[in-house]
């Protein structure tokens, strides 16, 4: 088995060398470098040259639009997948479908999908969305029926509880037709999940508890008749040593005040995501514990809306978490780091080894060229 490794691109504010807050109605938090194409250029090429299969960029109010961005980042990178964060009650069906299909043809089939049905009603209300939570994953459900019937090139006829189309044939075919990653904690979410999604998503908590999902989402992707893949949603803190990481950890929580602990902390309470209650459940907003499961820290969540917890250690402790994880049936890691073109490397160049020599992961780079040996340095050489 070869898992699959994906990084992140900070558009939701920049990135820096603190944790940059946000998501799920919670306005970003202060940045050191600008969400530009000229630095999250570096970070994706910093995740091509490490090995990454793609790079997750976020959608909402908080985020530049993922779309637009990554499409720009398609022409600075060779490589690099973009998994598209995008909201199906922002856009049409058949919009939606043609843009997949333009980006994957355009881009070389570099695109996946991240469904995203919106936690948020106040925030889905500035798009002009105003049904409830449970209504919004039932259109998401004829939305992706109708997504799926286009992307195989049949003329779609569809009279839904919310959308239909008339006679809509897409010229705009993609090849190949990209992944859907789907995540959600709720009953509506699970559904749909079993329905549509090759990848379920998970933020990351202890493993009994992804396992615990893993079987929900099996179990209805069985009566569905199909099988899904898992992945997991997680931040990363990987160093020579523990120690190292552990001090990274502290300092990272030593720059957040306990004033804007209280206010993200207020914000996120109102979230009507069942996956961010879950999230908050695992440090309830105090700074003593966070440590929740052996190398899984929850301290970002303190000021970060949605993934809120961090893999912490040694590059062989993170690589034996990435193991432990992986036994229970997850294929794709989707991580991140603070800043994320450092993380990058810690991960790419510590991690990704270990797992190598382990056989879970295949480098499926072009071999580069060596540098040659400095001939002044060759052993026994007399200097005159």
């Amino acid at each position: 088995m070869s898992l699959t490794f994906h990084w992140f691109l900070p558009t939701n504010g920049g990135d820096g060398r603190h944790v940059v807050g946000g998501g799920h109605g919670v306005a970003a938090g202060g940045s050191g470098r600008p969400a530009d194409v000229a630095y999250l250029t570096q970070v994706a090429r910093a995740a091509e040259d490490n090995g990454f299969t793609a790079a997750l960029t976020p959608t909402g109010a908080w985020c530049e639009d993922a779309w637009l961005s990554t499409a720009m980042l398609s022409q600075t990178t060779e490589r690099l997948k973009f998994l598209v964060a995008f909201r199906p009650g922002v856009v049409s069906p058949f919009l939606a479908a043609q843009m997949a299909g333009t980006f994957q043809n355009m881009s070389g089939g570099r695109l996946l999908l991240n469904v995203v049905t919106g936690g948020e009603s106040h925030e889905q209300r500035m798009y002009g969305d105003f049904l409830d939570k449970d209504a919004r994953y039932r259109r998401c459900d004829e939305f992706l029926t109708i997504v799926r019937r286009l992307w195989a090139g049949e003329t779609v006829d569809f009279r839904g509880e919310h959308l239909s189309v008339d006679a809509a044939t897409l010229s705009q075919i993609p090849d190949p037709v990209p992944d859907i990653y789907f995540g959600g904690s709720s009953p509506a979410a699970g559904i749909v999940a079993a329905k549509h999604a090759d990848v379920y998503l998970t933020w990351g908590e202890p493993p009994a508890a992804v396992a615990e999902k893993i079987a929900w989402i099996r179990g209805l992707a069985a009566e569905q008749g199909r099988t899904v893949r898992f992945g997991i949603r997680m931040h990363t803190i990987t160093r020579d040593t523990a120690e190292e990481a552990w001090a990274e950890a502290a300092r990272l929580l030593a720059g957040i005040s306990p004033e804007t602990i209280a206010k993200v902390q207020a914000g996120l309470r109102l979230s009507e995501s069942e996956g961010q209650k879950r999230m908050l459940d695992l440090h309830d907003g105090t700074t003593t514990d966070l440590e929740i499961y052996p190398n899984v820290w929850a301290g970002v969540g303190l000021v970060r809306g949605g993934a809120g917890t961090a893999l912490v250690g040694s590059h062989e402790q993170v690589a034996d978490r990435i193991a432990e994880y992986a036994a229970l049936g997850i294929e794709e890691f989707v991580l991140s780091a603070y800043p994320h073109l450092e993380g990058a490397y810690w991960f790419g160049e510590g991690v990704l080894p270990i797992l190598a020599e382990r056989g879970l992961w295949k480098d499926e780079r072009p071999r580069r060229r060596s540098s040659p040996t400095v001939p002044f340095a060759a052993v026994g050489r007399a200097v005159r």
